[in-house]
């Protein structure tokens, strides 16, 4: 390969000082084909990467069938190519500025855990707002073993907008009642109860019964953790609660969360969710005809496969 250094240096007067072929040949006493030839290697070398940003596109058709189906105020149906590299990039691009916008304009917000909330925090703009704070509002998922746990989510969300955050020091799911209200009334839970009672917006994903079956203590004690249901009828999970696909949640009589209640969580002005997965497709059937959330962004997909199970 030519030298690195010339191939950086004919690279940047092209791209940023706006040399041309003749310049650059002038300058450092070249062809005009070892100019071309230069340039051309810079990029097949990775010296020289191109990106182009590719406006997001969304289905405005189908946003307003499912506006006037679901009676829901907001949905993002964002169009998918799977021949066109990048598609998922642009799903996350897309769902982190809507976000961020929507944090900019909150005082109090809550998040949950998992890859795609992960994907979204790291596609955030670095910003300064020191008045914003986060917290969790239900306990912590025990994900060890990833990068994508409950706590991590809610520092991390925190350093992106150089704000404050507050954790829950508890697991997601307590069976013992008596330990669970009692550690509510904790101290050290005494913050994030009362921050979660004030949130004005939640950004979250949808769960599966697979991914709890994922973390061993969880899979372990399924059956304390829902009692009297039957797992086939569980479609997602939302706020760590599990629901049918008619958007019923399952487990009222025996809430083993260990978080805040559901009937302030539902009062959150301001709740978005991000779905990209086509295995979620279920979940999002059910969360939209239970009015789980105000916001929804989805994939094109997604919503074309919910239509077709009406």
């Amino acid at each position: 390969m030519e030298n690195r250094e010339l191939l950086a240096n004919i690279s940047q007067d092209f791209y940023f000082n706006e040399l041309t072929i003749g310049d650059l040949a002038d300058k450092y006493q070249l062809s005009r084909y070892l100019v071309n030839k230069y340039l051309d290697d810079a990029r097949k070398y990775g010296i020289v990467t191109i990106n182009i940003a590719t406006p997001t596109a969304r289905d405005n058709e189908l946003e307003q069938q499912f506006k006037e189906i679901f009676s829901i105020p907001n949905i993002y149906v964002v169009k998918e190519n799977e021949l066109v590299e990048g598609s998922h990039e642009n799903f996350i691009k897309f769902a982190a500025e809507k976000i961020e916008a929507a944090i900019k304009d909150s005082s109090i917000v809550g998040t949950t855990w998992g890859g795609t909330i992960f994907n979204l925090i790291e596609h955030f703009n670095d910003l300064s707002l020191p008045q914003l704070a986060f917290t969790q509002f239900v306990g912590e998922n025990r994900k060890y073993n990833s990068a994508a746990g409950s706590m991590r989510m809610v520092e991390k969300v925190a350093n992106k907008f150089s704000a404050r955050y507050v954790t829950l020091s508890g697991p997601l799911y307590i069976i013992n009642d008596t330990v669970r209200r009692g550690l509510k009334n904790e101290i050290s839970s005494l913050e994030a109860f009362e921050n979660s009672r004030q949130m004005d917006l939640i950004f979250s994903s949808l769960g599966t019964l697979a991914s709890i079956n994922s973390i061993d203590t969880w899979r372990q004690n399924i059956n304390d953790i829902f009692p009297d249901i039957n797992f086939g009828d569980i479609a997602g999970l939302a706020y760590g609660r599990a629901y049918d696909v008619h958007g019923h949640f399952l487990n009222h009589d025996h809430d083993r969360v260990f978080g805040q209640d559901l009937e302030t969580i539902l009062a959150t002005p301001k709740r978005i969710v991000v779905v990209k997965s086509k295995f979620k497709t279920q979940a999002t059937l059910g969360a939209l005809r239970g009015g789980l959330f105000t916001d929804y962004i989805i994939t094109e997909s997604i919503a074309r496969r919910i239509l077709s199970e009406l």
